[in-house]
């Protein structure tokens, strides 16, 4: 296809792409955001490309994408093969572009709620969010959400998502009743209670039935428990993200397990507990006085463990900042403001320390709000946790990228990985609050234009 169109326009037929691993099968369901098929070439051209991969930012750039993949990065002069070939030209001269960003801890379906969960996931398309790593809910309505977005049914990013595990006596949570209806909590496979006598490997192959892509160590585990979940599930091939307590697990025994990534910064605090660890439900007190400062030599240790074995934090530091969980009495108010306090402290000795940070939200914002929760804690980092620009963007792109098995695939504008990266027509570099200015999502290769996102309700043009 030939001929000039600005970043708004997409007139493309409905097509597929080998990486979702479709095959045009008959009409099935309507595909409206099914990535472009392998051949479609399309250039944008005069950017300012902010890779991901700890290059400086390169103006004069060229992305030539073919259907989802990129097949080239270069200097405008170096595209005039491409252009040769006929190939789509989008200019986007005097705008900045990243890769797609990542939301490192959503949840989609705590309770299922398929309307909610969709235009939660359309904001985050629009607003040049590519990938969500969804930290246990209800599979079976999350599994049909990630192939829904993935063959291009819904406006949507990738989905990768967790089936969790946990000691039994977690299991009259009311969550985990809100993501078991129909079912027994505990005794489903997206959803497990675990003990010394449970058959750990057919426990981590149900799990992997679920199509998840790790599972989750949650709660009231002993550290010998989470070792040999985690030994198992590596066994068998799959990550394992987890709780940065377990309870009784401490942080440090969690790290010490092997396992992949841990979440809630927050949590991180338990490794200077005054107190031995019990239960989820019983955590004891720990030292904010010492641990504010940022100087605690227990977390210093941590820190350093986590740096070796290349542990990815995803550190929600935002979270207790937010609308929705600030409080509305004295009492939470309060201790939001002490979360918020010990947060900013922790995440910033994390990153002292040389931790990779991966951008989770654990939150999202409200319905009518044009942006998503990523934006403000990316915001929180910089801001408050004093973290360079440059760094959070990195976290909020290859290290989610990393945090979520896919760094070989997406999380740097590379040759031979997806086309994902977002436009914007302000530098965030310059300005974190920059973000808001975004005017195009590219996911697989298939345009999202913001503009769409505010003039139509639910489908955009392709």
């Amino acid at each position: 296809m030939t001929g000039e169109s600005s970043e708004g326009t997409d007139e493309r037929s409905e097509a597929t792409d080998d990486r979702c691993g479709t095959a045009d099968v008959g009409p099935g369901g309507a595909r409206p955001f099914a990535p472009p098929e392998a051949g479609e070439v399309v250039v944008y051209r005069g950017l300012t490309l902010f890779d991901g991969t700890g290059r400086a930012p390169r103006p004069a750039v060229s992305i030539v994408v073919d259907g989802s993949v990129i097949r080239s990065v270069a200097d405008e002069t170096d595209a005039a093969a491409a252009l040769a070939e006929g190939a789509e030209v989008v200019d986007l001269t005097g705008r900045f572009v990243t890769p797609g960003l990542v939301d490192a801890h959503q949840h989609l379906a705590t309770p299922p709620d398929r309307p909610a969960a969709e235009a939660i996931l359309r904001r985050l398309v629009h607003s040049g969010v590519t990938a969500v790593r969804d930290m246990a809910d209800d599979l079976r309505q999350v599994g049909d959400l990630a192939r829904a977005a993935l063959v291009g049914e819904i406006a949507a990013p990738d989905i990768h998502y967790a089936a969790l595990m946990a000691g039994p006596g977690f299991f009259d949570d009311p969550r985990t009743h809100q993501v078991t209806q129909g079912a027994v909590p505990g005794h489903v496979p997206w959803m497990q209670a675990v003990t010394d006598t449970t058959d750990l490997p057919l426990a981590v192959a149900m799990a992997r039935g679920t199509y998840a892509s790790a599972i989750k160590v949650y709660a009231d585990l002993e550290a010998g428990l989470v070792a040999a979940v985690t030994a198992e599930a590596h066994r068998q091939g799959i990550p394992v993200w987890a709780h940065a307590a377990v309870f009784p697990a401490t942080p440090g025994e969690v790290v010490a397990a092997g396992v992949d990534t841990v979440s809630h910064v927050t949590l991180l605090a338990h490794e200077a507990a005054k107190e031995p660890l019990t239960s989820y439900k019983d955590k004891p007190a720990v030292d904010h006085e010492s641990l504010v400062t940022g100087e605690d030599a227990r977390l210093d240790a941590l820190f350093a463990r986590m740096r070796e074995q290349d542990v990815v934090l995803d550190a929600t530091a935002g979270m207790w900042a937010s609308d929705e969980l600030a409080g509305d009495d004295p009492e939470s108010v309060e201790r939001a403001r002490r979360q918020t306090e010990l947060a900013v402290a922790l995440t910033a000795q994390a990153h002292r320390a040389g931790v990779a940070l991966a951008t989770g939200t654990d939150y999202e914002t409200a319905p009518g709000e044009p942006f998503p929760a990523l934006y403000e804690e990316l915001a929180f980092l910089v801001k408050r946790c004093g973290i360079p620009t440059s760094d959070v963007l990195r976290s909020a792109t290859l290290v989610g990228a990393r945090s979520a098995g896919t760094a070989h695939l997406s999380g740097s504008v590379e040759p031979g990985k997806l086309a994902d990266f977002a436009v914007f027509a302000q530098d965030p570099l310059a300005d974190i609050d920059h973000l808001r200015t975004i005017t195009l999502t590219v996911k697989r290769g298939r345009r999202f234009p913001r503009a769409a996102y505010l003039t139509t309700p639910s489908r955009e043009t392709r």
